[in-house]
This record gives C-alpha cells, structure tokens and sequence, in this order.
C-alpha cells in the first residue's frame, strides 16, 4: 500500500473552533504539546507496555521527537485501548517517524492491527531515507465501547522493534462515508488530495475533522480558482471548503484525463469520493456539464456542476494499476470539466471477532489476574496469527476461545464467576501458578474435557458442579488449599480421571489418583 508523509507540518489557521473530539496521542512523551491547534497528550493512559526513547534531531515538530517500540519478542502484539461510544466511526491516523532510535539505520518493519483486523503492514523506509515521517488512515465502526489499535512483529520485523510515533483517534458524524458498511467492512486510506493548489495541507481546523488534503498538482492541466465557498453540510462526507478553492479544468469541448492516484493499485474494491465546484460566480451560464468515467467505465453520467458544488461517488469500485479519470463535457456545455479533490479507500473486509461472550470473560479474567502476559490486548482471538498469548480459537469468523492454556506462567489472583461463560472451552489448563479463591461454578462449559488446577492455592470445597460436566475426562486438583473430599457425584462419573492431594482423597483411597472405567 502507498504512503503519504509529512515532516515538518505547518497548516493553515482559518478560524477558531471547539477541539475536534477524540484522542490525539504524543506516543514516548511525558508532557503534552499542542499543535496547529490540537493537543497532544502523553499515551501511558492508554497502553501499559513498551519503552519510549527521544529523538535527537533538531526542527521535529514535538509529535514526531519521541516514540514508544516494543522489543517484547514474545507477545503477539501491543495495543492501545480507548474508551469509545457504542456503533460509533472514528478515523484512525498512525504517524511513524524512525529517527534511527535504535541505532541500526534500518527503520523496522510491522503489521497494525485495528480490533480484530489486520490494517495493513508498515514500511516507512522510503519515507526515512528522504527524511519524512509516515502516516496511515482507517475509518472504523466501532460495535461495541472499546477500540484497541495495535502494533505486532511479522516475518520482516526480525530483529527490529514495532514503535510509534502519534496517534489520533478522531470521531466522525453517523452521515460521513455511510455508503460503506463499516459493520462489515473498514476503510484505508489511499489518497486524499486537493487538486490545482501548490500551497500547504489542507488539515484542522479547516477540516474541523482533522483530515489531511494534500495538495496535487499535474502540469499538463490548466487550474482554477474558485469565487465562492461551499457548505460543507450540503455534502455526506463534510469536506472543508478549502478543498474546492482549486482545481483542474480543460478547455471548452475537451475532456480531462488525469492519473490519480498517481501510482498503481492492488486490484481490489475500493471506495472514490470525487468532488467538483464551478469555480466562476453564479449566473445563468454557471454550470458545468459532463461525464465522468474511471478506467474507461461510466462513473456517472451528466454531471451537472455548479458554484454550489457536487460530490459523487462509489462505495465498491474494482480498481487495478493506474488509475484514470476522465470528465467529458456535454456537446453543449458552456465550458469546459472541473475537478477540485478527491479520496481513494482501500475497502477492508473485517477479519472477524471474538465471541462476545468469550471476550468478556476473557477481559474479567484479565482484571482478575496479576502479572498477565503483557499482549493480553486487543481482540483476544484476532487476527488469529496475533491471538493472547494461551488461547487457541476456533476458525469461524466469529471465534470461540476452545483452549486457554497458562500453565506455569507465574499468574496470581483468582478466577472470575464469568470464566464459566466460555462455552466452547475444551481445555481449560492453569496449573503450576499461585491463583486463589474459591473453584467457580463451571458446569455452562458443557464441552470442557479437561481442567487443570493443579499446583495452586485454591480454597474452599471442590464443587459438586464439576459433575455437571458431560465431557469431562480429566481433572487435577492436587496440591492446592482445598477444604473436604472430593464428592461423591464426582466418584461416580465414568470415564473421569481425578488427580487430587491425598487430604482430599476419600478414605479408601489415599493414592492420589482416582479412574472410573466406562461401563
């Protein structure tokens, strides 16, 4: 995927305006700082893992002088949490600036993860070389009230370390790109570029939603000024009216061919927001009429332009290579075709979920447990390559935990009630640890085989409800705190293997190990 990059940012200021809502993020720092009008805070609130270091160079702008990495080699990825409203839409922007931290003059590079998908991989070698930064957009849907973006190692990480720079969490309105099912699909940006102008990015406040416009320009097009500005809430996505200020233009009667993006695409579906303005006053020859075609396939046809401005677009459009637009204007049009910005998304399946369930009992037993692996983060089951360290889930697209295994991990705490809401659960191994409390009521995880308990400090009496387990076939219980022996119901079960101290053996029975045979 193409990068866009900026280094040292400087945007124009138009107006004042309340703080764009979100989370705006100054990765490494430990103070906040304030920039073109947004502030930055510091990120330990929102991440609990890795290491920050300084860049020392001079003229970086704050956001891009220090950096949080993660040389943890074996947690599966590194999250940011963020409270977030239920069924809300957010853009995400991840800015990296390498800055040689680590000495090997080799920037490192990793995948992003946005909940349980994985966004893209993150190479911002080119952009170094040239002494730019790098920065990445996604525009989510959030079901539920957490929103967690992460940073994991892939086959090309090697030894390097997955750092970050800043990272914006911006909300958007329920109208802006709503042709996109954001319930099923995520949005990557590709490019976002105001046309004709060979000034500076067009960003907040201008945009009060905090995208970047960067400016495009292409010789081979004469372009325009614009004499009246647009009202951004006649449009579904809300562009800043700098964004129609410039644009192409070709002359009367002939059509305008421009090649953007202006490198080649992966062939996939991707979202085209195109939009156009009649730069000249309003009147009765104010309209522009014609065409628009991409790739030689209709985009739509009479488009009728005029100073109040148009927006057209594609929620699913097959892309591949080069891409070419072309306006044709009408035989009887005034003037010639407009263009003055546009946007390309890459359309992302989703790559699942984690049952809800599951997740949540996942989370509780996170809260309930000290010293956690420190990748417990994120989406418990996604992207399978990246699950929390322990889990094995199934396949389906919504996945179900069928196996935790923590033997030997060092854990303390206890274990939540809610564990017992992981119903698919097979295997169920925490020996070898120091967890305490009593033994909860397990019998919803009717499919659970086995359940390892051994070598802990669990008190209070082994539960009757054990029983209650149809597919049971081995538990161990021995050397822990518990009170009594081990009930009769249990004894009873067949095929069930029981390991148990021998203070909780029945009378006759001191070995420690109990079989009961089917019949």
């Amino acid at each position: 995927m193409s990068l866009f990059f900026f280094f040292l940012l400087c945007f124009s200021i138009s107006h004042a305006l309340p703080p764009p809502r979100g989370f705006f993020l100054n990765c490494g720092s430990s103070s906040s700082t304030n920039l073109n009008e947004i502030d930055y805070t510091p990120d330990q609130e929102f991440i609990s893992v890795g290491n920050t270091t300084t860049i020392k160079q001079k003229d970086l702008i704050p956001i891009l002088s220090t950096l949080r990495y993660f040389p943890d080699k074996s947690s599966r990825k590194h999250c940011y949490n963020f409270p977030v409203a239920k069924t809300s839409k957010y853009l995400i922007r991840t800015t990296y600036y390498y800055g040689n931290f680590d000495g090997k003059n080799n920037p490192p590079v990793f995948d992003q993860i946005v909940g349980g998908t994985k966004w893209s991989v993150v190479n911002t070698s080119e952009d170094y070389a040239k002494g730019q930064s790098s920065y990445y957009e996604i525009i989510v849907g959030v079901p539920g009230k957490r929103l967690s973006v992460c940073l994991a190692k892939n086959a090309h990480t090697l030894s390097s370390s997955p750092f970050i720079s800043a990272l914006d969490v911006q909300s958007l309105e329920d109208t802006m790109y709503n042709s996109t099912d954001l319930g099923s699909y995520k949005l990557s940006l590709i490019a976002r570029n105001s046309f004709g102008g060979d000034g500076e990015i067009i960003s907040y406040p201008d945009d009060k939603y905090n995208r970047l416009w960067q400016p495009f320009l292409d010789q081979k097009h004469p372009t325009v000024t614009s004499r009246s500005r647009i009202n951004p809430s006649n449009f579904w996505n809300i562009p800043p009216p700098e964004a129609f200020v410039e644009g192409f233009t070709a002359s009367k009667g002939k059509p305008l061919e421009l090649q953007w993006p202006p490198f080649p695409l992966l062939a996939t579906k991707y979202y085209v927001a195109l939009y156009f303005q009649d730069n000249r006053s309003p009147g009765p020859m104010s309209w522009r009429a014609f065409d628009v075609s991409v790739n030689g396939l209709s985009f739509l046809r009479k488009l009728n332009v005029s100073t109040n401005g148009v927006m057209v677009y594609s929620g699913q459009w097959p892309l591949s290579g080069q891409t070419q637009i072309t306006l044709t204007p009408a035989k009887d049009a005034p003037i010639g075709p407009v263009i003055n910005a546009g946007e390309v998304f890459q359309v992302l399946p989703l790559g699942g979920t984690t049952n809800i369930k599951d997740a949540i009992a996942m989370e509780d037993l996170l809260e309930s447990i000290k010293k956690p692996p420190v990748d417990w983060s994120g989406d418990p089951c996604l992207p399978r390559a990246n699950s929390w360290t322990g889990l094995t889930c199934s396949k389906e697209k919504i996945s179900r935990v069928i196996s935790l295994n923590l033997t030997n991990l060092g854990l303390s705490g206890s274990l939540p009630p809610s564990i017992n809401k992981m119903t698919a659960l097979k295997d169920l191994w925490l020996g070898k640890n120091k967890l305490t409390g009593p033994i909860p009521d397990l019998s919803p995880m009717t499919r659970l085989e086995t359940l390892h308990l051994e070598d802990n400090q669990f008190t209070g009496a082994i539960p009757e409800s054990l029983a209650k387990l149809p597919n049971l076939r081995t538990l161990s219980l021995k050397n822990n705190k518990l009170n009594g022996t081990i009930p009769s119901v249990l004894l009873q079960r067949k095929g069930l293997t029981i390991q148990a101290s021998p203070e909780n053996m029945p009378s006759t029975n001191k070995t420690g190990q109990i079989r009961v045979a089917n019949s």
